[in-house]
């Protein structure tokens, strides 16, 4: 009896235990389904706020938020893939406080695993990233990292980047719902990405438009060609983030470029600058009307001649303004050392940019030009009224009054009239002066070439007798400023410093600076020489003393800081 008591016993508590399993394994079930669920719906939370953002900074950002609280992780970043395929140009992060990325240093440019993953753009998942073949280690006050996840994020069939996980919480590994989840987050993280562009560019052009319009307003409302490309260099270097702008243009009848205007950073030492077209950025741009770019100007021999003006400047691109044989001068930008190279997407809008500037230059000149010709009209009509109506009338009154006075008795009346037939004949002669010059050629360089390209004439010609091109800088108004003897004066002593500098000095550069502020006319020539010999000959020092005394001015002759002969001569800019 006892026995089968126990025996129902156990067919009762038999059935009870499965029960339990049962009830334990649906649990487990649900709560796996409500984890699932609890993590599909923080996917959509993670991939609408993702696509929220329109900003690329801000879109990177929350992308990379996004991914580390999905997969728990403690550290996470998104490494944009520089142009050349092979580095990372941008590096965004999460975990890692601003003081430990200060005391690491530079971001990655993607070496070991995260080159790994450049190179092979698939998905990644590591137990222990030091065991992997690609790797070797991490720079100093990096903290330590184990458990590794990484999956790519592609933009229209490109890759963008990649994302970077490490340290799951807790002590665990990322698994294969974790791999899952992020790369059903970055395919999501890559439409972001392309709507972000897409904005950016579509803000860009509306800058660059804006930009045209008001260079377009300004030329067309008399706003001077110096304002005009003042206002084109300003707004290129703002939209393009360059830290300085030159704008070049031709110097008159001769081989060479001006450095017109220079705007931001070490702008005063490019000021003036004068290049040969035939080299450098600047020459290359303006005789291939195409755009030419350096990935760091401070290491590039086409650079400036003379010299290094480029001190904490990197890359570069110089674009011409205009087009074909129209070309009125070239807009050099330069970004900070470390800043990104232009790119053929920057590079396009902003060749639409100034080819657009300079057809509303030519319209503004098109327009000064009928303004200037119906002015000349105007003063010819004038002259030729004054021709035909006032100067035969004077001078019939004139011969009325000479016949009128034979038969003038009283020899003082005679005497009044006489000395008014001269009054016209002189008055006559005022007006045909006055018509003369009416009809005379005006404007710049109408009497004669102007100093600044006759000094250009001059350099270029001692270039092969020196052996080297000098460094060239003007600055001022010396077409218009300088009178016509002191440039005469001027041109002379700087072709025989130049002619010393070849024979005497055995210098390898030499560099020229000829400024004027309207009051004083400058010329420096300076070169870094042997120096002038004690009791060596001083016919031609001698020679420009005496220019410049001749025109109220001094020569100074001293030795320059690096070595080598600094001439000074100053005189006064107009007439005495």
């Amino acid at each position: 009896m006892a026995g089968s008591e126990r025996d129902e016993d156990d067919r009762v508590r038999l059935p009870q235990l499965r029960l339990d399993e049962l009830l334990e394994e649906l649990q487990a079930r649900i709560d796996a389904a409500r984890g699932t669920r609890d993590r599909v719906h923080s996917l959509l939370e993670a991939v609408l706020s993702v696509g929220r953002e329109l900003d690329l900074e801000q879109v990177l950002h929350s992308i990379v938020e996004a991914a580390a609280a999905l997969v728990d992780a403690q550290y996470a970043a998104l490494g944009v893939i520089g142009p050349d395929g092979r580095r990372l140009s941008a590096f965004h992060t999460v975990g890692v406080s601003e003081e430990a990325i200060a005391r690491i240093g530079h971001y990655p440019e993607g070496h070991g695993i995260l080159g790994e993953l450049i190179r092979h753009p698939e998905p990644l998942r590591l137990a222990k990233l030091s065991d992997h073949p690609a790797s070797y280690g991490f720079p100093p006050h990096h903290p330590p990292m184990n458990t590794f996840l990484g999956v790519p994020i592609r933009v229209r069939d490109q890759v963008f980047g990649n994302l970077y996980l490490t340290e799951k919480r807790g002590g665990a590994q990322f698994d294969e719902e974790d791999e899952s989840v992020l790369s059903t987050l970055a395919v999501a993280a890559g439409v972001a990405i392309d709507n972000a562009r897409l904005y950016e560019e579509s803000r860009l052009r509306e800058r660059w438009l804006r930009a045209n319009a008001e260079i377009t307003h300004g030329l067309m409302s008399g706003s001077e060609r110096g304002s005009a490309l003042a206002l084109i260099a300003e707004r290129a270097r703002e939209i393009t983030g360059a830290a300085l702008a030159v704008v070049a243009v031709p110097v008159a009848d001769t081989d060479a470029l001006t450095v017109e205007l220079a705007i931001g950073q070490d702008a005063e030492s490019h000021r003036g600058l004068v290049v040969p077209v035939d080299d450098g950025l600047l020459g290359r741009a303006f005789t291939g009307v195409a755009p030419v770019t350096s990935p760091d100007v401070a290491h590039d021999d086409r650079a400036f001649p003379g010299p290094r003006r480029h001190t904490g400047l990197g890359p570069a691109v110089a674009v011409p303004i205009g087009s074909g044989e129209g070309v009125r001068g070239i807009l050099l930008l330069v970004r900070k050392t470390g800043g990104n190279a232009f790119t053929d997407k920057e590079i396009e809008p902003l060749q639409g940019f100034a080819a657009q500037a300079a057809v509303a230059m030519e319209l503004a000149e098109r327009r000064q030009d009928a303004e200037q010709i119906a002015v000349l009209e105007d003063r010819d009509r004038i002259a030729r009224d004054l021709h035909d109506l006032a100067i035969q009338r004077l001078f019939a009154t004139g011969m009325t009054l000479q016949s009128a006075g034979r038969f003038i008795e009283h020899k003082e009346a005679s005497e009044r009239v006489l000395r008014a037939v001269d009054d016209l004949d002189e008055t006559i002669k005022i007006i045909r002066s006055t018509i003369f010059g009416l009809r005379a050629p005006t404007g710049p360089g109408a009497g004669g070439t102007g100093l600044r390209a006759r000094a250009v004439r001059v350099v270029g010609e001692a270039a092969p007798v020196l052996g080297f091109p000098p460094s060239v800088r003007m600055e001022g108004l010396l077409d218009t400023q300088v009178s016509r003897e002191a440039a005469d004066h001027a041109v002379a002593v700087l072709s025989e410093a130049l002619t010393n500098v070849a024979r005497h000095a055995r210098a390898d550069r030499a560099e020229v600076v000829l400024e004027t502020d309207g009051r004083e006319l400058t010329l420096t020539v300076e070169d870094n020489g042997v120096g002038i010999p004690a009791g060596g000959r001083r016919s031609g020092l001698r020679n420009m003393a005496e220019r410049a005394e001749q025109l109220g001015g001094t020569l100074d002759v001293t030795g320059s800081a690096g070595g080598g002969t600094r001439l000074l001569w100053r005189v006064p800019a107009g007439e005495r």
